[in-house]
């Protein structure tokens, strides 16, 4: 008589959902900082006035600008907060999903978890990570718009560990949560629009035919991921890069949104769109695509 084998499922645990979530958005973070900080740049510029030329235009336009400048190094610049950033924020907004899904659903529930749950876990774990990782974001926008000064000026900051010294020590603890407000609202809209998105579009191509979970359905998931969260966070993500860039030319996230729609027009809130489009589909398909095949090294099966 055959042995039956006791049926078995795969689990993961918590520290090493967040750990392969932490590292998965490292890589994704050194892979795509170059498009970053040249959205970075065309968000901070403003509209064109009389006879004077644009300094950046366009995201290839820009990263070009900015390697001729100021080295080709400068387009990395801001890695280091960028990748504190990943450890705390993607680990806590990815790692905590799951969970915080499971636990809105119920332990009970059967079948496919509603859409709006979706939303919900993913918009409380950004929140909740941002809140956290907010001074690192601080950080990497001053250290990415750094290059804006003129030739001459002295730099604010002579690094990353510097920088949250210096802003400490001139500012005040509290101003490392400077924007704290828009970006929790850019990175709650957009961590809900990449992991819900992501969940969603997987969940429906697993249902078509000549679809598996494979490498193909997690580049096409995070390509829909991406597009969707550039689409609904491009006007906050204007707003938070614009508080951060220079905190002291606005009162608030309001007056700052009045300002930018008065002074440069509506359009300003999609400037560096398809940088932002660059950077954030680029970074979705990295990320999730690491995501999905380093999972796999701290999966174990356990009896079911």
């Amino acid at each position: 008589m055959a042995e039956v084998k006791p049926k078995t499922k795969k689990e993961i645990s918590l520290a090493g959902t967040f750990a392969s979530s932490a590292f998965s958005a490292c890589w994704a973070e050194i892979c795509t900082i170059p498009i970053d900080t040249a959205k970075v740049r065309l968000q901070l510029q403003g509209k064109q006035t009389g006879g004077e030329a644009l300094k950046y235009k366009g995201m290839f336009g820009t990263m070009t600008t900015i390697a001729r400048e100021e080295g080709i190094a400068s387009l990395w610049k801001g890695i280091v907060p960028g990748l504190h950033r990943q450890c705390l924020f993607g680990g806590l907004r990815i790692g905590l999903y799951e969970p915080v899904k499971n636990l809105y659903v119920g332990k009970d529930h059967v079948g496919d978890v509603p859409l709006h749950k979706k939303i919900l876990a993913a918009l409380t774990t950004g929140a909740v990570g941002i809140t956290v990782a907010s001074p690192t974001d601080l950080v990497k926008v001053r250290l990415q718009a750094e290059g804006k000064l003129p030739p001459g000026v002295p730099r604010r900051y002579s690094g990353a560990m510097n920088a949250y010294a210096t802003i400490v020590r001139q500012e005040g603890v509290a101003a490392l949560w400077t924007g704290l407000g828009p970006n929790v609202a850019r990175n709650a809209i957009i961590n809900a629009a990449e992991l819900a998105s992501y969940d969603q579009v997987k969940q429906t191509l697993l249902k078509l035919p000549g679809f598996s979970d494979n490498i193909i359905t997690h580049l096409l998931s995070g390509l829909g991921a991406g597009f969707v969260a550039v689409c609904i966070g491009s006007p906050v993500d204007v707003v938070k890069s614009r508080m951060m860039g220079n905190s002291k030319a606005y009162k608030g996230t309001i007056d700052c949104f009045v300002k930018t729609l008065k002074n440069d027009g509506p359009l300003a809130f999609y400037k560096g769109f398809i940088p932002n489009f660059g950077r954030l589909g680029s970074w979705n398909v990295i990320m999730f695509l690491t995501l999905e095949q380093v999972k796999k090294f701290f999966t174990r099966e356990v009896p079911s």
